[in-house]
């Protein structure tokens, strides 16, 4: 599963509609609408989250996986040192946020985020970019 920073994740790409994502993966094993009515589609076999924006005519916004096969640009990350993976990425502006034994990296210039605890990575978020002047979501799927 290649972890495509500013496009998608597992040849999914943002802005695609439910449709066209069950096209590639099948049907979610569970699905639901969180508290904004967001589609949210899971994945278990991948250990992929995806959701589909409501007030974005339910287009993919963000993704969350914790697949030991992820890579994000040839790197493996899942269960590797934090450390290890912050090094050999070509991010070097993380913003740091400490939760109990969670800690978040997030590279906002590609909205990444890394999530590990106890120093290993236990996964990784990414979502849409946004056009910092139009403030609307730059969406690589054209519907």
């Amino acid at each position: 599963m290649i972890i495509d920073p500013k496009n998608g994740i597992a040849g999914l790409l943002f802005g695609m509609q439910t449709q066209q994502v069950e096209s590639i993966l099948g049907a979610p094993d569970r699905q639901y609408r969180d508290e904004d009515e967001n589609i949210i589609y899971l994945y278990s076999a991948h250990k992929l989250r995806l959701t589909f924006y409501a007030d974005e005519a339910f287009r993919l916004g963000y993704a969350i996986t914790s697949n030991k096969q992820a890579t994000l640009l040839g790197h493996t990350v899942i269960g590797k040192p934090l450390d290890e993976i912050l090094e050999v990425l070509p991010f070097k502006s993380w913003e740091r946020e400490d939760f109990d034994s969670v800690t978040n990296h997030f590279n906002e210039s590609n909205w990444l985020t890394l999530q590990s605890e106890y120093g290993e990575v236990i996964r990784v978020e990414i979502g849409a970019m946004i056009d910092e002047v139009t403030d609307a979501f730059l969406w690589r799927f054209k519907v």
